[in-house]
């Protein structure tokens, strides 16, 4: 199958293009650049034709989805800069690349949410997740519409964040409601999902959570990431209302100030706030997904054997 691919150069992209290329799929990749270094990657490693362009710029998508027969779309976003809103790539975004789907005559339409993504969310990502899920739901194609929880793997920003401050520090701080759950599922799993959707008919107009098999706290995934790499550290919870000074003071000095991504934003803080789980069973059943423990799963790529 001829498959276009946004956000292909991402954590979870690249995994769902190693997927698609092992499975023998045809791979376009959308980048707004050429050069790139993983955009080279995808090129010589798994045979990827490139079409420059941006899920914002309507006039690029159009030679993007043309011969296509499917469409996966992955492009998001955790934190704000410039133009890139969650508002404009979450749902202006989207809504862009469905028309340009619908004009191309493209049926097939397999689309990366999040776990959480629900009417009247606190947070505005889900709240824009929301809406561009409403925008493909409602767009006459055939599609698929994945919601995962937290994801890890050799590349994610969240568990390999943790293990350098385990590294690094005797402290490790821990900010959002104590109480609040997450099922991790790995970078594998997710990127199966998307590529065995794609042969599958039962899939198409359902909406699928992507979960880990265990819920857990954030102490709880700081406790596994310890028993990984053999340490043992403070945790020390952050009050709520010291974290959101925090958040607001480094969006001011990264987001205006450097004009770089800030590394904890409000949104973050009003998600760590409350559960992210799901059912993992009908996307487990429909497509044969076997998920793992986080403990094994991140021991793979942590680099540390977990004891017998």
């Amino acid at each position: 199958m001829k498959v276009l691919v946004t956000g292909a150069t991402g954590f979870v992209g690249r995994e769902v293009v190693r997927q698609l290329h092992k499975t023998g799929h045809s791979i376009r990749i959308l980048a707004r650049s050429r050069n790139a270094t993983r955009v080279e990657e995808a090129v010589s490693c798994w045979r990827a034709e490139v079409h420059p362009g941006d899920v914002l710029d309507v006039a690029s998508l159009n030679g993007a989805v043309n011969g296509m027969e499917a469409v996966i779309h992955l492009v998001g976003i955790i934190a704000e800069i410039g133009e890139s809103t969650f508002e404009n790539v979450h749902t202006r975004g989207t809504g862009n690349l469905v028309t340009a789907a619908q004009q191309a005559k493209v049926r097939r339409f397999v689309h990366m949410s999040a776990l959480g993504t629900r009417p009247n969310a606190a947070s505005r990502y889900h709240q824009t997740k929301w809406a561009a899920e409403e925008l493909v739901r409602h767009s006459g194609l055939d599609f698929t519409i994945f919601r995962p929880s937290l994801i890890y793997g050799p590349q994610d920003q969240f568990i390999n964040l943790f293990a350098r401050m385990i590294r690094l520090s005797p402290v490790v701080p821990l900010i959002g409601s104590p109480r609040a759950r997450f099922q991790p599922v790995s970078v594998e799993t997710v990127a199966a999902a998307f590529t065995k959707s794609l042969g599958e008919p039962k899939s198409i107009g359902q909406t699928y959570d992507l979960c880990g098999p265990e819920a857990l706290t954030l102490s709880e995934i700081l406790d596994r990431i310890l028993a990984v790499l053999h340490r043992r550290r403070l945790k020390l919870h952050v009050p709520a209302g010291l974290a959101r000074f925090q958040a607001v003071l480094l969006e001011l000095i990264f987001r205006r100030l450097l004009r770089k991504v800030s590394p904890l934003n409000r949104d973050q803080l009003i998600m760590l706030q409350e559960d992210n789980v799901g059912n993992p069973r009908p996307a487990n059943e429909l497509f044969g997904l076997t998920p793992t423990l986080l403990r094994e799963g991140i021991a793979r790529y942590l680099g540390v054997k977990r004891n017998a």
